[in-house]
């Protein structure tokens, strides 16, 4: 397996893999949102990435990431915001080799923290986060405008 960072080329195997994450968090985005992040994320001037897993030239996950700014240190966060592998592969090494590849991409950028999100309910990844990460502690609050 190999994890890169995506390229045009990728959009018509990337966006399957974006569409399952959708569905596997009861929601969808519109084409126009879609269009928008693809965009942002060949952008080399953008704070966001996308890094696929790809094996036998087939995509098989993919990790999203932002670079931001934090009041507390002087290093960036990243926000490891999206992570998806193929339900046929997982527990297989993909969202791992994903997220170590997120941190090695913070570490060789002099980031201070990777942090992330999941769901209560998504227990499955959490296995896995348990053993890689530390919980925060905190509770997310938010407001859509």
């Amino acid at each position: 397996m190999n994890i890169r960072i995506a390229t045009e080329q990728d959009y018509a195997q990337w966006l399957p893999l974006w569409q399952g994450y959708q569905t596997f968090y009861k929601t969808s985005l519109t084409e126009a949102v879609t269009q928008t992040t693809w965009a942002r994320f060949l952008d080399p001037a953008e704070p966001m990435h996308c890094a696929v897993a790809e094996q036998d030239c087939v995509l098989v996950g993919m990790v999203h990431y932002i670079f931001h700014r934090s009041c507390w240190t002087a290093g960036d966060y990243v926000y490891l915001q999206d992570l998806f592998a193929s339900p046929e592969l997982r527990g297989k090494g993909v969202g791992r080799a994903l997220i170590d590849y997120v941190y090695a991409a913070a570490e060789a950028k002099g980031a201070s923290r990777v942090h992330w999100l999941t769901h209560e309910t998504n227990t499955d990844a959490m296995h896995l986060y348990d053993k890689i990460a530390d919980k925060s502690g905190f509770v997310q609050y938010r407001k859509l405008i």
